[in-house]
């Protein structure tokens, strides 16, 4: 049995100064995508992750605050979320857990009649890790947003972008190609599988407001001061070579009424910088693939 391989052997080092330049059609120079996060979780087992410690420390189940903290995005958040992407006239791509078809039918399907991509989550919100049969997980996360949207998932970010060292092997078998595991680089990169390669497209751990939010614990401008920044360092070395700019947001941290607006000041401004262009995961991977034949 063949071991599997390490990130490293499947994505070998690259430094970015050394690349070709990346060209936009258009005399575009940059590309930002849009991730909205939408998850279940249901209130028999543990929360992802808790806002409120319990009382005297002690894990307790059901978990009814932490719950309820995430169900408001799903029932309110969900939707500012919304209003915000058609304000802006922005497409962005939704990393949803195939269970949410099921669970929440009316949150995706506001996204399908607007055109979102689906870009699929896991089943369930938990560690691939604790995922007892991967490739089954995979193929019902799959056919549950084919059964839905009629057409399958392109792309895939798993919960908490946790992979083991076969996952992605998974991925690429299931017809998956794109991910958005690989917080590693500021441009589209190829990652070797049994299979075929799967395009990489830049994510961000660091726009994305689970870790200034909840794990930081920044203020609500902390959204736009951040994204401001980042943009801006993106935009200047764009000139040179495209770059890619992820937004990540969950409707139960950037939804609620405290930081939209920090959100939707982050679009006024980098949308309106010219050759800025903003696309699905999907577009970016075919406009990579396109230049960089696998």
């Amino acid at each position: 049995m063949t071991a599997p391989r390490t990130p490293r052997e499947r994505l070998p080092y690259s430094a970015i100064v050394d690349r070709p330049p990346l060209k936009l059609p258009g005399g575009a120079r940059m590309a930002v995508w849009t991730v909205v996060n939408v998850e279940d979780w249901g209130i028999e087992r543990p929360m992802p992750r808790t806002v409120l410690p319990p009382p005297m420390g002690q894990p307790l189940l059901p978990d009814l605050p932490n719950w309820a903290w995430h169900e408001y995005g799903m029932r309110v958040g969900f939707w500012r979320l919304l209003d915000c992407m058609q304000k802006f006239r922005i497409t962005p791509t939704l990393a949803i857990n195939g269970v949410v078809c099921k669970t929440y039918p009316r949150v995706a399907q506001a996204a399908k009649d607007l055109g979102w991509e689906f870009m699929a989550h896991g089943w369930l919100q938990a560690p691939m890790h604790k995922v007892e049969d991967q490739k089954a997980a995979i193929r019902d996360t799959i056919e549950a947003i084919r059964a839905f949207t009629g057409k399958a998932p392109r792309g895939w970010e798993s919960p908490g972008l946790t992979e083991t060292a076969d996952t992605i092997d998974y991925l690429a078998e299931a017809g998956i190609e794109y991910v958005a595991n690989w917080v590693l680089d500021d441009q589209p990169l190829y990652v070797s599988t049994t299979t075929k390669p799967v395009v990489s497209v830049p994510y961000s751990l660091e726009i994305n407001d689970i870790a200034m939010m909840v794990i930081q614990n920044h203020p609500a401008e902390e959204m736009l001061r951040r994204g401001k920044d980042h943009f801006d360092r993106l935009y200047e070395e764009s000139a040179q070579s495209c770059r890619v700019m992820a937004i990540a947001v969950h409707p139960y941290i950037s939804g609620v009424p405290h930081r939209i607006r920090y959100l939707e000041e982050l679009y006024r401004y980098v949308l309106a910088k010219p050759g800025v262009v903003h696309w699905t995961g999907g577009q970016i991977a075919d406009w990579f693939r396109h230049l960089r034949k696998d």
